[in-house]
Parts: structure tokens; C-alpha cells; sequence
């Protein structure tokens, strides 16, 4: 019996660790740091240990181009645009990547942390040191 009880933890222990490296990945509801609006839901997928994650549907005007973005993102449609991508997990955070902000066209260093045992994400998009950005608490669906 306690052979058995050992092998349960040991299986549980081991499903909770693989689950703690793929903790980012999944679908995401943004939500607007302005208005406290639902913004839209980013699905983050693992590419080889780089996190990326992209907009598979905005809750307002889904119809949105990228009018102020530059190069092969201009006037491309924002839903199912990639706007978060190079993340790589660092300890309990994930870090080193970049964030599109398709409202303003403009790219920003970031990172990410999860919060609320993983029901929440935080991210922030910062220029330079990450003391000059802003943060938006996304939540997991």
C-alpha cells in the first residue's frame, strides 16, 4: 500500500512539474489597462523554449488593421496577428521578449510572471529599463 501511495506522488509530483514548465502556455483575456475592458483573448504557445503568443479573437471591432504598425504588419488584420513573442522562461518569470501594441504600432521589450496560482498573467511592455512601461493583468480562460 505505501509502494502504491509512493508511486501516486511521485506521477502527481512529475504532471505538476511538466505543468509548471508549460504554465504560460494556453489562451489569455486581455484586458485594457485604461479601461479595465476586456480587450481581446492571445493564445501563448511553447516554440522550442521561445513563447509567443498571438490574438485569435478581439471582442471589439475584430474587423481592426494594424493601420499605425510599420513593415509586413501595416494595414494586416490584428486578429490572429502574433504581438508577443521571445519570451523565455527565467526562474519563475519569463523574460527577454517583445510586445506589440497594435493600437499604436509600436514594439516594446517585456516580460511576463504568472499570479493567483497561475490564473493570472502580468505583463509588461517597457522601453530601456523596465521601470518606464505599463502592466496589464491578463486572464487565463
Amino acid at each position: 500500500m505505501k509502494k502504491i501511495a509512493a508511486a501516486l506522488m511521485g506521477t502527481l509530483l512529475l504532471v505538476g512539474l511538466a505543468r509548471a514548465d508549460e504554465a504560460i502556455v494556453g489562451t489569455w483575456k486581455t484586458i485594457d489597462d485604461e479601461t479595465r475592458q476586456p480587450k481581446a483573448l492571445v493564445q501563448i504557445t511553447d516554440n522550442g523554449g521561445e513563447y509567443q503568443g498571438r490574438i485569435v479573437k478581439l471582442f471589439h471591432n475584430p474587423d481592426a488593421r494594424c493601420d499605425q504598425c510599420d513593415g509586413d504588419r501595416k494595414d494586416k488584420p490584428i486578429q490572429g496577428m502574433t504581438i508577443l513573442w521571445g519570451l523565455k522562461k527565467s526562474g519563475d518569470s519569463y523574460e527577454g521578449g517583445k510586445i506589440l501594441d497594435p493600437k499604436k504600432g509600436k514594439i516594446y521589450s517585456s516580460k511576463a510572471r504568472l499570479q493567483d496560482g497561475g490564473k493570472k498573467l502580468e505583463v509588461r511592455g517597457f522601453l530601456g529599463v523596465s521601470l518606464l512601461g505599463r502592466t496589464q493583468t491578463w486572464e487565463r480562460q
